[in-house]
């Protein structure tokens, strides 16, 4: 069965890689090895991607003492926490997850089908592979903040002047997407100032090689939902952005997503954990103002 779905297929054709994707489809299985269940057992934080009762695309981070996601089984994991989105299926949710680990610059994804369960939710795994540390940035964890309890949400339409100061300075977002074979959470990095506020509804960044895939362009070739999610590591506060992402392709093999704001979420204090600031990543491209 092949893993990529037609909009995947289109955009590697356009980028020249279907024989490159070809190669690393041989990474994506549907088993979790135990090396993989070791890592999950390690995080404590996961982000999940699935589209809400109104069909709106959502990023969240969730988080635990490690040990809060573990694989139950060669094709199954557990997550103790609640299920933020559902679609209103009696079936599953179609949901994506990332375990993306600053401190040792590794990265896991499963994509699957969710539903609720004792602990909180169980996700029964359709695709599984990691991906290469390009454009992670390395951060250390400190001890988490446990006095201090989420804020009220804040919810708006459209960004303020200080959410806008959280995604210029942002170096690491997360981005969920949906397509016909289910849903996709990702993970784009690169120096602060990659991501560009166009105006307060419009945001757009470049999209930087990596693994030939084209999961989450592909999705969005046929599917424009999106979610971003945005997090100030120093503080806890996550920013969440639902709407909708388009692909503008550029003279040779250079790609601009650009991405429409509908609704936002800007959660005070929403993860106890905190990190230290950032040890860029080598393979981040200068951006046009940065000396090269």
């Amino acid at each position: 069965m092949d893993p990529y779905n037609p909009g995947s297929l289109a955009v590697q054709e356009k980028a020249g890689v279907r024989h490159l994707a070809d190669h690393v489809a041989r990474s994506i299985g549907t088993g979790i090895r135990p090396i993989a269940a070791a890592f999950l057992e390690l995080q404590p934080m996961l982000v999940l991607g699935a589209a809400d009762a109104d069909g709106q695309v959502w990023s969240t981070l969730l988080t635990g003492a490690p040990g809060f996601v573990r694989a139950t089984g060669p094709h199954t994991i557990s997550v103790a926490a609640p299920l933020p989105t559902s679609d209103g299926t009696s079936d599953g949710t179609s949901v994506g997850t990332i375990a993306l680990d600053p401190r040792t610059r590794r990265r896991m994804r499963l994509n699957g089908l969710a539903r609720p369960s004792a602990r909180g939710f169980t996700v029964e795994a359709e695709q599984v592979f990691s991906n290469c540390p390009k454009y992670l940035q390395k951060r250390e964890l400190y001890a988490p903040d446990t006095t201090t309890p989420p804020g009220a949400p804040r919810h708006g339409t459209a960004l303020t002047p200080d959410q806008e100061r959280l995604v210029r300075a942002a170096d690491t977002f997360f981005i969920a997407t949906a397509a016909p074979d289910g849903a996709d959470a990702s993970h784009r990095g690169g120096n602060p100032g990659f991501v560009r506020i166009d105006s307060p509804t419009e945001l757009s960044w470049p999209d930087y090689p990596g693994n030939a895939m084209f999961l989450t362009l592909g999705n969005l070739e046929t599917d424009g939902r999106a979610g971003l999610l945005f997090l100030d590591w120093r503080t806890g506060t996550t920013l969440q952005l639902t709407g909708e992402a388009r692909i503008e392709y550029g003279p040779g093999s250079t790609r601009t997503t650009r991405f429409r704001v509908r609704r936002t979420v800007e959660t005070p204090n929403a993860s106890p954990l905190r990190w230290s600031h950032p040890e860029f990543s080598p393979a981040n491209p200068p951006l046009p103002q940065d000396p090269a």
